[in-house]
């Protein structure tokens, strides 16, 4: 089907788009939360995600209701949305999960996508085979050609309007992720869930999350809607979105919620050990901690999930607001500052190839630590060196003032390095920065000296510094001169 999903918004590798849903007759707009509703326990109806959360869709298992004598029959009679209870959009999942469970399953690929348009699914999903991380190649490699097979194979099943699932596997190898995206990308099925990332993200493994993702997003298209399957902790939506992900489905709200664990962006804390509830949404807003412990268990548990999707949905629409700002990599590392791991994830993401994702122009730049130094502004900065030209043989870069001894000066400021004073006014040169910088910053800085100077080889160079570390005067190339600035220096000199 394909031509369903148009980017609006773009920062980093992350974008506000909108996928189009022809069966449901709705357009989502992403990033976007799937809660997953278990036909058999639902702690919040899907009317209710519906008026309160304003949830546009969700997602519930296939297999489950194919296997089901409560409700197999009246989903094929009723169908999905009057048997739930929801105008929106319905993914299905098709039992792959119970397959990396328990090994097997009671369905083929066909039945169960025929099932899935017969229940009436508005995104089916084909049976992969989700391998996990650290599996041996070999079987990686297997279960991946596999998955391919069945990809292709659901191209020939009639599912209408029904938008189809291609997953990408290929365990944590990011060429077999990279080798099965574009295998995916190469049928006609329409969305792309990254698959098997659960067990990376239970063990606090986001840099290898970020490092599966990007590898899948290589081999995709612009166009193609990317699907996170299993990331429903809002602690990590601004990293998923910015590493690229457009759907997200959680089923941690009420798996939390039941054994009353209270998600934050910061991470997930016990009811039991909070005496103040830190946040304002409305559950929060009407109970004290003492008072939610006290309500009887179902009770307990429906608020607690309440609040955990309040916590989910006003986390998403922060990162849409910082997307449309912006400011995606600053709201990235504030988050990251939550957790260590997610400091990993964020450095992962940064080693991340987002030069050509991310807007060569945006809001203000804010650098918050050393990490700053690796941001795609200050590499692409780099990478532009050599497309400047450079006035005279003896040239001054500063960070003070000019200096009529030289053939012209250029502006020096960690951690961009040179550029011309004519560039002051330009973004990200306008960057908001600490005045205590980390050693990165003035090496990263000295890299952009040692681009210029290689561009430039006939050019004779002068850095004029306040202080710079010794690691980043040594990582000036050989030539170029240094000149420290402070209130008895002599003025730069023509000896070199």
């Amino acid at each position: 089907m394909r031509d369903i999903f148009e980017t609006r918004d773009a920062d980093a590798a992350g974008r506000i788009g909108e996928l189009e849903v022809p069966r449901a007759g709705v357009t989502v707009e992403t990033p976007a939360l799937l809660p997953v509703i278990n036909p058999h326990i639902r702690t919040i109806e899907p009317a209710a995600l519906e008026e309160t959360f304003g949830a546009e869709i969700l997602i519930t298992n296939g297999y489950v209701l194919y296997t089901s004598d409560d409700y197999r029959e009246r989903a094929l009679e009723e169908g999905l949305h009057e048997l739930l209870d929801f105008s929106g959009a319905i993914m299905t999942d098709s039992g792959s999960f119970q397959l990396s469970e328990y090994g097997e399953i009671s369905v083929t690929n066909e039945e169960i996508l025929r099932f899935q348009r017969a229940v009436g699914s508005d995104v089916g999903t084909p049976v992969d085979i989700p391998t996990p991380p650290d599996a041996d190649r070999d079987r990686a490699e297997r279960e991946l050609a596999t998955t391919q097979e069945r990809l292709e194979a659901a191209e020939s099943v009639d599912t209408g309007e029904m938008l189809v699932n291609a997953p990408v596997q290929g365990s944590t190898y990011p060429d077999l992720r990279t080798e099965a995206a574009e295998g995916a990308y190469g049928t006609t099925l329409d969305v792309f869930p990254v698959g098997a990332v659960v067990p990376l993200m239970n063990g606090y493994r986001y840099a290898e999350t970020v490092e599966v993702v990007r590898a899948a997003k290589r081999g995709l298209g612009a166009d193609a809607p990317v699907h996170l399957f299993g990331a429903g902790h809002p602690m990590m939506f601004a990293l998923a979105v910015a590493a690229g992900c457009d759907l997200f489905d959680s089923a941690a709200y009420a798996l939390y919620a039941r054994d009353d664990r209270y998600l934050t962006v910061a991470g997930t804390d016990h009811l039991e050990e909070l005496d103040y509830l830190p946040c304002a949404c409305p559950v929060c807003a009407d109970h004290a901690a003492a008072e939610l412990r006290a309500l009887p268990d179902e009770r307990r548990e429906r608020r607690l999930a309440e609040h955990n999707l309040h916590v989910s949905y006003r986390e998403l629409r922060t990162v849409k607001q910082a997307l449309r700002a912006g400011n995606l990599l600053e709201l990235v590392e504030r988050r990251a500052r939550g957790h260590p791991a997610m400091v990993d994830g964020y450095r992962a993401l940064l080693d991340a190839d987002l030069e050509a994702a991310d807007p060569a122009s945006k809001g203000t730049f804010f650098g918050l630590s050393g990490d700053a130094a690796r941001r795609p502004e200050v590499r692409r900065h780099h990478d532009r060196l050599d497309r400047l030209s450079v006035d005279g043989e003896r040239v001054l870069l500063s960070e003070g003032g000019d200096n009529d001894r030289f053939d012209s000066t250029w502006r020096l400021r960690a951690p961009f390095g040179p550029y011309p004073a004519a560039l002051s006014d330009s973004y990200p040169l306008t960057a908001e920065l600490p005045e205590r910088l980390a050693p990165a910053a003035y090496e990263a800085a000295a890299e952009g000296v040692g681009r210029l100077a290689a561009a430039n080889p006939d050019v004779a160079f002068t850095v004029a510094h306040w202080g710079w570390p010794e690691t980043a005067l040594a990582a000036l190339p050989d030539g170029v001169s240094t000149l420290e600035l402070g209130p008895d220096s002599e003025p730069p000199s023509d000896d070199r």
